[in-house]
């Protein structure tokens, strides 16, 4: 069925056939025999065999300080500064962002700080040697577990850090206040 807006088709009219072809003046002739079979055998490209997993495995310990130790290390000053936070909070100055309140628990914010630049470190560097054990395929499987490890490693840390100051800040205002 077609358009009636669009004229009607062409009837088919037989393309003719297409002259011999000749080959063009100055061309190269085909040799006489035709052309003769390459020369030896396929040989399939050389891959570079996979050197020792030590990079993949590098790289996933240090994502284990980055993704777990960290978060303790974070946890334990977390819970410890909260605890000594309901005994300092009589001098907290809500006009200014004066953060001398902290001085009380400043070994407990120094803690947790040691456990945010070692995890920030050596989660970086195993990112990095995560990624180059992929790519060179020197322990592949440990360098895309580190990546997801190391990846999940500061969500860990701050989650961590967060349920262990309010657990710290609950048990201090016990302590401190009373039941």
């Amino acid at each position: 069925m077609t358009d009636p807006q669009l004229p009607p088709p062409a009837p088919y009219t037989p393309v003719p056939p297409a002259p011999a072809y000749q080959t063009p003046p100055g061309a190269y002739p085909a040799p006489v025999g035709g052309y003769g079979a390459p020369a030896g055998t396929y040989q399939p490209p050389q891959t570079a065999a996979a050197g020792s997993v030590a990079l993949g495995v590098i790289a996933f310990v240090l994502s284990v300080v980055a993704g777990v130790v960290a978060p303790i290390i974070g946890g334990i000053g977390g819970y410890q500064i909260g605890y000594g936070l309901p005994s300092v909070m009589q001098y907290v100055d809500p006009s200014t962002s004066d953060l001398s309140f902290l001085s009380p628990v400043r070994d407990q914010v120094l803690v947790g700080e040691i456990g945010f630049w070692v995890g920030t470190v050596s989660g970086l560097t195993a990112i990095v040697l995560g990624i180059i054990a992929i790519a060179k395929r020197r322990g592949r499987v440990w360098g895309i577990v580190s990546l997801i490890l190391a990846g999940i490693g500061p969500v860990l840390f701050f989650l961590v850090l967060s349920i262990m100051l309010g657990i710290g800040a609950g048990a201090g205002a016990v302590t401190y206040y009373g039941a």
